[in-house]
């Protein structure tokens, strides 16, 4: 097949996954969306004595709120990435970077920089109309725009110390690293990756938060011998201020080795007993402890590391280029333009292959609770779920199809089940009080 031919074979294969993906969210969208309103009047019979049918319809009307808002930014993603490639946004980028910057080293990097700030841009309506609007609609939000002023220059502060040295490196390797530039860009990578699990909660989080030490009392020494009993080693318990941006909840162990450490939100001990606390941070555990972090990392290196060298070979074909909608430099280096089609394509292609990784994160959560229901009171994580479904307002009913592919944890009643902590068969919620300091 001939160069031409093999391109005009990619446009066409892309146009259709790019129609055929955005048509399969909306389709999913849909169904999540009818599946909840035709049961937002009724609470499912096993949560009646702990979730009240304000609170179902509260979840309902948020559930269906992000959807129709998701519906508005799934079309407005599907337009953009159209117009970069077969519309020939990138191509009029491309033209113009390499005239003002040329086609060198730095006018590679500016090529980078270029499309990641006019996308950063593309996306702040719709994260101040999420934040502002959505969120504050259902009375989630508590950042004042002064704060997320602050919050976006951080954002961008600290991205460009970090991404740019790393662009600027891949870059370079491509440049001098020969045929198998791919699998050194995707060591350094990967060495990034670690040192930032490391990095992350030691001097990235706390530039966006307060953490401060877990003061004494019942939930820390409750965590502290649930630790013991799992032979699990940390640096620390932490709270952290999550009420100042949000009335969501959570709580989660970040870092690796020397670094690792439990991250509670303040929301959370407002809203959870100890014992209940305990059976979160149990489930936390079992992540680590059935090897759930390193599973998925090396999941991630290995799919990251076929994507580089799929990459690699793409990078020199015509026709990968051409096929979407720029004519590559034949005189100078294409290599930003290859990072970039690459980053616009796989999202397109890999929207059908989500249910795999959904199904698997689910499978994780149903070990994780089991490995908490040997070390904790499973009624008593029963419990804390119900609390953090009915507070998040997350939804109790979701569409079996749409939670196939999109759901990282198993719905409510699945888990409940599974543990045999329905609030039907355990104490009300109302029994406990909230976690104090």
């Amino acid at each position: 097949m001939s160069p031409q031919h093999l391109a005009l074979a990619w446009s066409a294969l892309f146009a259709a996954a790019l129609i055929g993906g955005t048509a399969l969210k909306l389709w999913l969208a849909q169904r999540q969306q009818r599946h909840v309103l035709a049961h937002r009047d009724a609470v499912p019979a096993p949560f009646r004595a702990s979730i009240s049918l304000e609170a179902h319809q509260k979840a309902a009307d948020y559930t269906v709120a992000k959807l129709r808002f998701g519906l508005w930014t799934t079309l407005f993603s599907a337009m953009i990435v159209l117009v970069w490639t077969l519309e020939g946004g990138l191509q009029l980028l491309n033209g113009w970077v390499s005239a003002t910057f040329g086609t060198a080293l730095g006018g590679q990097l500016a090529l980078l920089v270029a499309f990641a700030v006019i996308g950063s841009l593309l996306d702040l309506p719709w994260e101040v109309a999420r934040t502002f609007g959505l969120e504050s609609r259902f009375g989630f939000n508590r950042l004042t725009p002064r704060m997320f002023v602050v919050d976006l220059l951080k954002n961008a502060l600290v991205g460009a110390v970090l991404m740019l040295p790393l662009a600027l490196l891949v870059l370079w390797i491509m440049q001098v690293a020969g045929g198998w530039w791919w699998l050194w860009a995707w060591a350094g990578l990967t060495a990034f990756s670690l040192l930032m699990m490391v990095a992350y909660p030691l001097v990235i989080a706390p530039l966006f938060n307060k953490f401060q030490p877990l003061p004494d009392g019942e939930v820390k020494t409750r965590a502290q011998a649930l630790m013991q009993r799992c032979d699990f080693a940390l640096s620390g318990l932490f709270v952290m201020d999550g009420s100042r941006r949000s009335a969501h909840a959570n709580a989660y162990f970040t870092g690796m080795g020397a670094a690792r450490r439990v991250v509670l939100f303040d929301t959370l001990l407002g809203q959870l007993s100890p014992a209940q606390i305990e059976g979160v941070l149990a489930h936390e555990v079992g992540h680590y402890k059935r090897h759930h972090i390193l599973k998925r990392m090396a999941v991630m290196f290995g799919i990251s590391l076929a994507g580089f060298a799929l990459l690699g070979w793409l990078s020199n074909q015509v026709w990968f280029y051409v096929g979407l909608g720029v004519m590559p430099n034949l005189f100078a280096p294409n290599h930003a333009l290859a990072l970039i089609l690459f980053s616009l394509a796989l999202p397109v292609f890999a929207v059908f292959f989500s249910p795999l990784g959904a199904a698997t994160s689910r499978k994780h959560e149903f070990e994780a609770d089991a490995y908490a229901a040997q070390h904790s009171d499973a009624r008593a994580l029963g419990e804390a779920l119900v609390t953090l479904y009915r507070d998040n307002a997350s939804t109790l009913t979701p569409d079996p199809v749409y939670v196939r592919f999109y759901y990282s944890h198993p719905p409510a009643l699945q888990r409940l089940e599974r543990l045999g902590a329905l609030p039907s068969s355990i104490a009300p919620s109302s029994a406990h009080t909230p976690a104090t300091a």
